[in-house]
């Protein structure tokens, strides 16, 4: 009698156990079957291949924090996204370091710059078969031997062009060639310049958190161009003051880009983050 009473509380532990082993089985399948239906529809959505990985490069004055609306955009939206800091010491010295950071992604990317980032990203991209598509924003594309000063002042009504007085503050950094310097913008150009049609606030944290760029970048020739063998977009803002939107237009159309328009000033990823990852997704969508 004693040992059928000792049996019970054996058997019943022997039950819970088998209940919670079924229990977690079919959790376990219910969460296979979720995985293929979402696998399924990856598959039907990116073509069979992998999803894209999105690399955004800021430009000068700029640090990586300038994609953040963005970032979260394509986070939302299922994609892997890396926003490395761009050195804005050369043309030749950042494209090599984001060209060092591309090699450690397998798989395919789209590639992203803003600004003078559209130079480092057009040389970066240069012989790397992982990389799709480049997408240009309110960016500088240039074709060979082409200078950052130059494009800038091919076309007038550049907020930077003038007496460089008036525009930028100097200041000396360690191990810099002779005569070399790192160029801000002076905080009071920056609200209508740089960040024109954003919020006075946050165009004043702009203008305080800002990182410089070497004046010796402004000179440098730019090398073969990514874009003559990559597929391009551009977004264009056409309220922006520091790259005038004809220049932008002539470099996209030369380039072959697809153009989208939109209503901002020269940090549009800021002002309008939903459209410019929405042209992110379409080189996605087409590169796979």
């Amino acid at each position: 009698m004693n040992l059928a009473r000792a049996a019970r509380p054996t058997r019943l532990r022997l039950i819970i156990v088998t209940a919670v082993l079924a229990v977690a089985g079919l959790l376990a399948a219910t969460t296979q079957a979720a995985s293929a239906r979402t696998s399924g529809h990856h598959v039907a959505l990116w073509g069979g291949g992998p999803k894209p990985t999105i690399v955004l490069e800021h430009g000068a004055w700029a640090d990586a924090s300038s994609w953040d609306k963005v970032i979260r955009q394509l986070q939302e939206d299922g994609f892997t996204v890396y926003a490395p800091p761009n050195p804005l010491r050369g043309v030749t010295y950042d494209s090599t370091y984001l060209t060092d950071f591309l090699s450690t992604i397998p798989g395919p990317i789209v590639l992203v710059g803003h600004s003078y980032g559209g130079f480092v990203i057009t040389n970066a991209a240069t012989g790397n078969a992982n990389v799709k598509a480049l997408v240009y924003v309110d960016a500088f594309i240039p074709d060979q031997n082409e200078t950052l000063l130059g494009l800038v002042s091919a076309q007038p009504g550049s907020c930077l062009g003038g007496n460089p007085a008036n525009v930028f503050n100097f200041a000396p950094y360690p191990g810099a060639p002779p005569g070399d310097v790192d160029i801000y913008i002076k905080p009071s150009v920056v609200p209508g310049c740089f960040a024109n049609g954003l919020p006075s606030g946050e165009a004043a944290v702009i203008a305080a958190t800002q990182r410089p760029l070497a004046a010796s970048v402004l000179q440098e020739p730019s090398g073969f161009p990514a874009w003559k063998t990559i597929p391009s977009w551009a977004v264009i803002g056409t309220a922006d003051q520091v790259l005038p939107p004809a220049e932008q237009k002539f470099m996209a159309q030369r380039a072959g880009a697809h153009i989208t328009d939109v209503n901002a000033g020269h940090l549009s990823m800021i002002a309008d983050p939903e459209t410019v990852a929405q042209v992110i997704e379409q080189a996605a969508q087409a590169s796979s």
